[in-house]
């Protein structure tokens, strides 16, 4: 495992609150592997992630991988461990229906690094792809 892109610090200060003793051991933990899942999401479109921060000169980007780093690590945070993480849930009433929406489908860390993450980081952009008359495809 290589150094993780944001402290425990940074995730009380930028997350705006105090971890309690349980949660810094578990954000100790956990911002390792948010960092190596973000290596391995730049890795797989052939993007170095640690060289593209030495690589900025104004030190912007590595700003930036901090960021989506915490903002991962609270939103893993945030996950209620009881239960199922729903954000959303709706009842009615005589016929009885129930519907819910959950925070993040699916669960775990993996799945809490979300196409918004990936953008700010300029690994996931838009392709454009077209046809030409004779029906091969082009990309650009």
């Amino acid at each position: 495992m290589a150094e993780a892109f944001a402290t425990v610090e940074d995730v009380e200060l930028l997350g705006g609150k105090t971890l309690t003793a349980d949660e810094t051991t578990r954000t100790a933990a956990l911002l390792p592997l948010v960092s190596d899942l973000l290596r391995n999401e730049a890795n797989k479109v052939g993007r170095n992630l640690d060289g593209m921060i030495v690589a900025d000169e104004t030190g912007a980007y590595g700003s930036t991988v901090k960021l989506v780093t915490v903002d991962i690590a609270i939103r893993v945070l945030r996950q209620d461990t009881s239960g199922e993480p729903m954000s959303q849930e709706s009842q009615s009433g005589l016929g009885y229906t129930w519907s819910g929406t959950y925070a993040i489908p699916g669960g775990g860390i993996a799945s809490a690094i979300m196409r918004n993450d990936l953008k700010r980081l300029g690994l996931r952009r838009q392709r454009i792809g077209a046809l030409d008359i004779y029906g091969t495809e082009t990309e650009g």
